[in-house]
């Protein structure tokens, strides 16, 4: 049975907030990732439906939520490729390219550190997120991504659903990806990262 309510206390930063069913009763919660897919991000007062559930700990939350007046659209079958197979198609090209001597492994050793850095800072800030402590400040994403762990970040954002939905941080995200590429690219053509390596070799 769908009931209707009204968004309350939403916290778009967090990506939740709560809804106040418009029969009275209990408020429920509701996440971002509950909402049908292409929906617009919600804000405080929008009337909504929704189905009424419970989480594994039995607390009442709102699923298959669709805001007031929006179609039902039918389950797409997935069809994009998934951010973990990215990631880690990229990682396998970054080593495989080092081990056939075509990136230096200077850059090979900076992308696999940093990507486990990067899973690490996702998953952790997830974990943040979940129990309202204190989170990892977007722009550290974004900034240990540009500097070669985005292959990890693709990983972790599928394996914790996180940061997938809000739309800014995506944004800035592949522009992150986009410039590392043109810099790692910039590095080997210019000769600067055959350079280093032979310098650290010494």
């Amino acid at each position: 049975m769908r009931m209707a309510g009204r968004i309350s206390d939403w916290n778009d930063e967090k990506g939740f907030g709560f809804v106040e069913p418009s029969g009275g009763g209990d408020r429920a919660f509701v996440h971002i990732n509950a909402f049908q897919r292409g929906s617009r991000r919600p804000v405080a007062g929008d009337l909504i439906s929704y189905r009424p559930g419970k989480d594994s700990r039995g607390r009442l939350q709102a699923q298959e939520v669709r805001h007031a007046g929006q179609r039902i659209e039918e389950p797409r079958k997935p069809s994009r490729v998934r951010r973990d197979a990215l990631g880690a198609a990229a990682l396998i090209g970054v080593v495989g390219s080092g081990l056939a001597g075509w990136l230096p492994l200077i850059l090979t050793g900076t992308y696999l550190g940093m990507s486990v850095m990067s899973y690490l800072m996702y998953v952790t800030d997830k974990s943040a997120a979940k129990r309202d402590a204190q989170r990892t400040p977007e722009k550290s994403l974004h900034l240990v991504d540009f500097l070669g762990g985005w292959p990890g970040a693709l990983i972790a954002q599928q394996h914790s659903r996180h940061k997938t939905v809000k739309l800014s941080f995506q944004k800035t995200f592949w522009l992150t990806v986009f410039l590392n590429v043109v810099v790692a690219w910039w590095v080997v053509w210019s000769g600067l990262a055959e350079a280093m390596t032979e310098t650290l070799i010494r």
